[in-house]
């Protein structure tokens, strides 16, 4: 089990302190966020941030949890992802989603897409587009939405053959699975409700369907857990254990509400180091 953890709130001086903090620390990973108008949040840009974390480390993944590329230009995302790649030496992975539509960029702009069917296509045209970019070799792309012709991205990423990508897979939908288990990773929401926790059951299921359809019997994959872990709660620290002893490879400490949340907590935690489970 690997252990990160979201830089959920603060300023950008706050943001790049806990990405420091967390490597001093021991931990694997540090995410930002992608958001455009999330209410009345301070919200930064993920690319630029996770540029600024890159030279200000040298051992840690980095990535957002998790970037909307259905409101993005997928060949502008395939060129950031190659910067921010080259600057930390490798060491960028992409989580990807539909995107939460109570962001302003999809409900308050014009055309952008808030249908969930449509957001699905654009992911999936996103995700092709990404991986023929990031061979280096010229391409051409005829999708649902996107169409591209005759494109070349040099350099190609550091890391071969592409940029690490974990999709979020709902569970247990088939068609969202079968899309995260083409990739490299899932972080599984389970369908039964907002806020409902993923289980080790789960984790066992998923891990199963991985062996049973992907080449590599899913040595290769991901599961990705996000959720928050108290230092005084001996109930959690075993759901951890137990999360890692059905598959499960990540754990993301992600922190959204109460006092836990705000910047300089989240920081004190992080100078704890990862969980010892």
């Amino acid at each position: 089990m690997r252990y990160g953890v979201v830089a959920s709130f603060g300023s950008v001086e706050q943001v790049l302190g806990v990405a420091v903090a967390a490597e001093e620390a021991g931990w694997d990973g540090f995410f930002t966020w992608d958001g455009i108008s999330v209410g009345t949040m301070d919200t930064f840009d993920p690319w630029a941030l996770l540029g600024a974390v890159a030279v200000s480390t040298s051992r840690i993944r980095l990535g957002a949890m998790v970037f909307a590329l259905a409101r993005r230009h997928p060949w502008k995302v395939a060129r950031e992802a190659i910067t921010v790649d080259h600057l930390s030496g490798g060491r960028l992975v992409m989580p990807v989603g539909l995107g939460a539509v109570d962001d302003g960029a999809f409900r308050r702009v014009s055309g952008a897409p808030t249908e969930r069917r449509t957001r699905a296509e654009l992911l999936d045209d996103s995700l092709a587009i990404l991986d023929l970019a990031w061979r280096g070799e010229p391409f051409s792309f005829a999708g649902t939405h996107h169409r591209v012709e005759d494109l070349v991205f040099r350099p190609t990423p550091v890391q071969r053959p592409r940029v690490p990508v974990w999709v979020v897979g709902a569970w247990p939908s088939t068609r969202s699975m079968d899309r995260a288990l083409r990739w490299d990773g899932v972080l599984p929401q389970p369908m039964g409700g907002v806020g409902e926790p993923v289980t080790p059951q789960m984790v066992t299921d998923i891990r199963a369907l991985a062996a049973e359809r992907r080449a590599d019997g899913g040595a290769g994959f991901d599961v990705v857990v996000e959720g928050v872990l108290s230092e005084r709660d001996a109930a959690a620290t075993t759901r951890v254990r137990e999360l890692a002893d059905a598959g499960a490879t990540w754990w993301v400490e992600s922190r959204w509400e109460g006092e836990e949340s705000r910047p300089e907590n989240v920081l004190a935690h992080v100078r704890r180091g990862p969980p010892r489970v």
